[in-house]
């Protein structure tokens, strides 16, 4: 059975403190969303003066972007990969592209190089990843993961990601890359100022930090419908002893014992 909460406390903890930490959290992810946001407006804006000139975008005019996405780089944070990630057909000159870049411990910047072509390439159809089939089935952004990124870096990483639309038709997402560990390390401090376990999930329930033994990141928080959760449930819920609080419109759940 899930219920509404008390507006008081929760296991000794103040809902007040529980509202600020959602808040402060909710804050981390969005400053990462910033950063998609600008580097999908740059986007948006180079294929719709391509479009205003009545041809097919190639992958040339997408380098348009390396300005932006290296400076953006160079400025640090928890950002470690940046770009945009064509929809298959959009560009006239190759069926796929990734132009993305990355930086390293030493502030490195430099691109991420695959071998989309054929299709004995382990890189040549990436839309099957979440990050990239939930704004296109959806047209909502996502954090997907944690995740091992086998195709860019091979961390455990969490992908922020948003729909990118020209001419009113998908054209692929503009994303980000945070490693899970930089992540942890942002938000963890953030839940211990809870006298209880507690933990972040996404919203498949995955968790992507935590202060609780039991539940460590990347293994699943189970009992919840958190697609029914997300999809506009009332928040904050109960259920099975557990206290679910949005983070923000971030698709994370900050999860805490209701005794």
């Amino acid at each position: 059975m899930v219920s509404s909460l008390p507006a008081t406390t929760l296991a000794g903890i103040d809902r007040a403190l529980l509202d600020d930490l959602s808040d402060a959290v909710r804050d981390v992810v969005e400053r990462v969303f910033d950063t998609v946001a600008q580097t999908r407006a740059v986007c948006t804006a180079r294929l719709a003066a391509v479009a205003a000139e009545g041809r097919r975008p190639l992958s040339a005019d997408l380098a348009a972007l390396r300005p932006h996405l290296i400076s953006r780089l160079r400025q640090g944070g928890l950002v470690s990969g940046l770009g945009f990630v064509a929809a298959p057909g959009l560009l006239a000159d190759t069926d796929t592209l990734l132009e993305w870049w990355q930086a390293d411990a030493a502030g490195q910047v430099t691109p991420l190089l695959l071998d989309l072509e054929g299709s004995d390439s382990p890189y040549a159809d990436y839309t099957h990843w979440e990050w990239y089939a939930h704004p296109h089935d959806t047209g909502r952004r996502i954090v997907a993961g944690p995740y091992v990124d086998y195709l860019c870096s091979d961390e455990y990483s969490l992908t922020f990601s948003l729909p990118v639309v020209s001419e009113g038709r998908f054209a692929g997402v503009a994303a980000a890359d945070v490693y899970l560990r930089h992540f942890e390390a942002t938000v963890a401090p953030l839940l211990r100022r809870l006298p209880a376990p507690a933990r972040l999930v996404n919203a498949r329930g995955r968790v992507a930090a935590s202060t609780d033994p039991h539940h460590l990141v990347g293994s699943l928080t189970k009992g919840f419908d958190f697609a029914a959760l997300h999809a506009g449930a009332a928040l904050p819920t109960a259920q099975g002893g557990l206290a679910l609080f949005p983070c923000g419109e971030t698709s994370l759940l900050l999860v805490t014992p209701t005794a």
